[in-house]
């Protein structure tokens, strides 16, 4: 790390004008469409304000929000850390195999987990109608905030077992010898010595666990519990703009407060490693629990993706063609959710370039400050992200006709608006990516190239642009695979007619005819299936 600072330090005194104020008007172009949503809440009456706040209906999207993001937390915690140890520092059985199998369930959108759930446990269900002849003629309720919990902490515990998992191979495992020495069983060892250790991983993982859980429209909507997303997204659909956009910044608010509570929460060390390959080989012997202990990466990881499996599985050999010819899947909508896709990761790619490459090159307070704005985006949810360019979108439209603008090209359900939002939401993917890998360039081959007479524009094309290429195309790729993938902003800003893997999913669940999404969500937890490849090459081999 030290070695990767100074390389920064020995680059140029300061950021190219041209290069940080291109990295601002990116920085600007990604927070501008938030202000609309605080613009429309601001135009509303006081007392209008006032009678929304004190609706019940308000109370009971908060408090459902805030229990489906702490249960989420606290479960994909507890779910999480114990499976990251197991197949880090224990003699698990297989535990190489466990080690890919419980991250897996990344893989699976978790709307899909959802409506497979549905059909599996739900009234009428598969389930029930096996145990049917048992005389079982009823099951526990797989709706509300039980269900939607359980769901959504299925795939999201991977954040948590990732960057545990990550911190625990860089962990120094003589501690736990010296630990052994002091006579600290098992237990002892894990809470004195491991925990305090990797505790800055627990705290990163479980942020993205609760800014998942709190921002998820398509679970809690298939659940039919009343969340911010949920409601967002109904009051948006009969015209209750001015609530939509009070509830949004409602929901801002919680995401704001769960990151200032994670930034409280970090604490100041991180994990040292002792540069050794000691987390390849187990350190703790469980004894008699060695094989009892495959039962929680077995359970977990056999509930997560055999459930979805099997029911569509199940619908693609039971299914009835011609039940609603209309929802029938035409090779249209992959090339569409592909077209999108690609567009989004080109252009996120290419904004991303000029804001990582300052902020690695440079330290400077603005370049540092336009880097991380461009994070909001991320942090924001995709409902919400979607509700503030249609207010945006609106406007500009409002203005066009009134003034007779006619020249300039329309926005409002286009495209372009579609594959911004993608840009607005994911582009901290590539930013990230192409940071790291910047960072890893030698500045002394830069400076051997401008000795040489090399103008900065061609020492970037020739030296560094091919040594950064790894991260470019990692982060491309991770804008493209989790695009595909992204279901509410698509739903909001998607023009008429134009539909996309998601959008048939989510008509066909919305119809009850689940047949139909089969073919589509088997296409989607391929192109997942790819994001997760992605993610574990960029962590390295030993990550596996």
């Amino acid at each position: 790390m030290r070695s990767l600072l100074s390389r920064r330090r020995e680059t140029t005194d300061g950021p190219p004008l041209g290069l940080l104020l291109l990295s601002g008007v990116i920085a600007v172009s990604v927070l501008f469409p938030l202000t609309y949503l605080v613009f429309e809440a601001t135009t509303v009456e006081t007392g209008r304000l006032w009678e929304m706040l004190v609706r019940p209906q308000t109370a009971t999207v908060v408090t459902n929000s805030l229990l489906l993001m702490t249960g989420v937390t606290v479960l994909s915690a507890l779910i999480g850390v114990p499976l990251a140890w197991l197949t880090v520092q224990t003699d698990l059985p297989f535990r190489r195999f466990w080690a890919v199998v419980a991250a897996l369930p990344l893989v699976v959108p978790s709307y899909i987990g959802a409506f497979a759930f549905v059909s599996a446990f739900g009234p009428q269900g598969e389930f029930q109608s096996i145990l049917e002849p048992l005389g079982i003629q009823e099951l526990p309720e797989i709706y509300g905030l039980p269900g939607a919990t359980l769901v959504i902490t299925l795939y999201t515990y991977p954040y948590v077992y990732l960057t545990v998992r990550a911190a625990l191979l860089s962990f120094d495992t003589t501690l736990l010898d010296a630990a052994r020495t002091l006579n600290h069983d098992t237990w002892t060892a894990f809470r004195r010595v491991t925990l305090p250790q990797v505790r800055p991983a627990i705290v990163a993982g479980s942020l993205l666990a609760a800014l998942y859980a709190v921002s998820d429209f398509g679970t809690p909507a298939i659940m039919q519990l009343p969340v911010f997303t949920q409601q967002i997204f109904l009051e948006y659909r009969s015209f209750g703009r001015d609530y939509a956009a009070f509830l949004s910044l409602q929901l801002l608010v919680i995401v704001l407060v769960v990151l200032v509570l994670e930034w409280w929460a970090r604490p100041d060390r991180t994990v040292q490693g002792d540069g050794s390959e000691g987390a390849s080989e187990p350190v703790v012997e469980l004894g008699a629990w060695r094989w009892p202990a495959t039962l929680l990466p077995a359970g977990v990881t056999g509930i997560a993706l055999l459930v979805p499996l099997w029911i569509l599985g199940l619908w693609l050999v039971t299914a009835d063609p011609d039940a609603r010819p209309s929802l029938a899947f035409e090779l249209e909508y992959a090339v569409n959710s592909v077209l999108v896709a690609g567009a989004a990761a080109l252009v996120a790619v290419l904004v991303a370039l000029p804001v990582a490459y300052v902020a690695a090159r440079h330290d400077s307070p603005l370049s540092t400050i336009f880097e991380r704005s461009t994070y909001v985006g991320f942090a924001v949810p995709g409902i919400v992200l979607g509700l503030a360019l249609v207010s945006f979108a609106t406007a500009y439209e409002g203005i066009r006709q009134t003034y007779g603008l006619t020249a300039l090209p329309a926005l409002y359900q286009t495209i372009p608006l579609l594959v911004f939002a993608y840009v607005i939401r994911f582009m901290p993917q590539a930013v990230g990516s192409i940071r790291t890998t910047t960072l890893q360039v030698d500045a002394k081959l830069v400076e051997a190239a401008h000795t040489l007479g090399e103008t900065p524009l061609r020492t970037f094309r020739k030296v560094t642009l091919p040594l950064i290429a790894p991260g470019v195309t990692a982060g491309a790729a991770l804008v493209f695979l989790t695009t595909m993938k992204e279901l509410p902003a698509t739903l909001l800003l998607r023009p008429t007619g134009f539909e996309t893997l998601v959008t048939i999913i989510w008509k066909a669940q919305g119809e009850a005819f689940f047949q139909y999404a089969v073919i589509p969500a088997l296409l989607l937890l391929a192109v997942s299936g790819l994001s997760l490849l992605v993610l574990l090459t960029q962590g390295g081999r030993e990550g596996l």
